[in-house]
């Protein structure tokens, strides 16, 4: 009861946060190509269907061929829940329970389905003019088919006159996003994505660059027609931001979470990040929330970072009941982490 009259008494106060951390509700959903519904054909399409869904979990090309999957990769339906025909495509869903289980079974490291949401900044420049994709255009259905594919949240700008003067080729391949972060602010996002796409003697090409926070991932990429680019840039983003929110088995440890900042909205959305963790609320005081979760200190900053904490160093006062430091410092715990917002 004390627990749960003090998040009612904050929900009084609260307010909306920012967008931050999507949740990807279709991870473990798979869209192959097939070209008919014969056995052979839907068993290699299965096949194919696993194979992504490991790179969406793990950002690792390699971690099908793990030797503690070898089971499953010999019969994928062990993990599906369900498969139907749409068109020439085949739609696999797979049992999220099921599939970590195995995973975490076989010793695999799983990225959990509360991801970075990224801003795209996406330029196409064919036939000497230029286009910013813009939320609603029809050209944003291959990248949004892409980020489907891939497991990653995506959100486009608006593509109004005035980001299309801010998104240049100059301004997207900038080493850092100095002219894109003003025009970005409203969007409310976790990482900025900017791409420089272009077309040469019926190919695509791409350089693209990424900024999460303080890190920054830069690569190239090229496909046959734009659908395969949007496709080549996203899966190199998803396996450059994967390893740094991977969860992995045995590699943590249980350690005690402290929050400061906390309101009904924040308490929620701790929740969800928390998931992957075995998360599980020791206390509330005021607007400080205590966790014990199983984690390694490197998976806590990388996860609490999508919702804007910062870290709090542990050799500062710890905090009272009431949520204030204590006059005197007492020696903290090895296994304490503090964050605030």
């Amino acid at each position: 009861m004390r627990v749960s009259a003090r998040l009612f008494a904050v929900c009084l106060s609260l307010l909306s946060l920012p967008a931050l951390a999507a949740q990807v509700d279709d991870l473990y959903q798979v869209r192959e190509s097939v070209t008919s519904q014969q056995p052979e054909e839907r068993s290699a399409a299965l096949g194919r269907a696993l194979e992504t869904l490991m790179l969406r979990l793990t950002g690792d090309a390699k971690a099908v061929q793990s030797a503690g999957l070898e089971g499953v990769r010999k019969d994928p339906q062990q993990l599906v829940s369900q498969y139907v025909y749409e068109g020439d495509s085949l739609v696999v869903d797979f049992d999220p329970l099921t599939t970590e289980n195995k995973l975490r079974q076989a010793g695999v490291p799983i990225w959990g389905a509360n991801r970075p949401l990224i801003l795209t900044w996406w330029l196409n420049n064919s036939e000497g003019s230029s286009n910013l994709i813009g939320d609603g255009q029809e050209a944003a259905t291959p990248l949004r088919q892409a980020a489907q594919h891939r497991g990653l949240p995506l959100r486009l700008p608006l593509a109004d006159l005035e980001e299309q003067l801010v998104a240049t080729p100059e301004n997207l391949g900038a080493s850092q996003p100095d002219a894109l972060q003003p025009a970005s602010e409203r969007y409310a996002a976790d990482a900025l994505l900017a791409v420089n796409a272009r077309e040469q003697d019926g190919q695509w090409q791409a350089d693209w660059r990424l900024w999460l926070g303080d890190a920054r991932e830069q690569g190239s990429a090229q496909g046959a027609d734009q659908q395969a680019l949007a496709d080549s840039v996203l899966l190199a983003v998803s396996q450059r931001l994967a390893p740094r929110f991977l969860v992995k088995p045995g590699a943590a440890g249980a350690m005690t979470l402290e929050v400061q900042g906390a309101d009904l909205s924040r308490y929620a959305e701790l929740g969800r990040l928390l998931d992957p963790f075995g998360a599980r609320l020791l206390r509330v005081s005021g607007d400080l929330l205590v966790w014990q979760v199983n984690a390694s200190a490197e998976q806590l900053r990388a996860q609490l970072g999508l919702a804007g904490l910062r870290e709090v160093p542990v050799e500062a006062a710890p905090l009272d009941a009431t949520g204030e430091l204590q006059a005197t410092p007492a020696q903290a715990p090895a296994n304490l982490m503090r964050f605030s917002w």
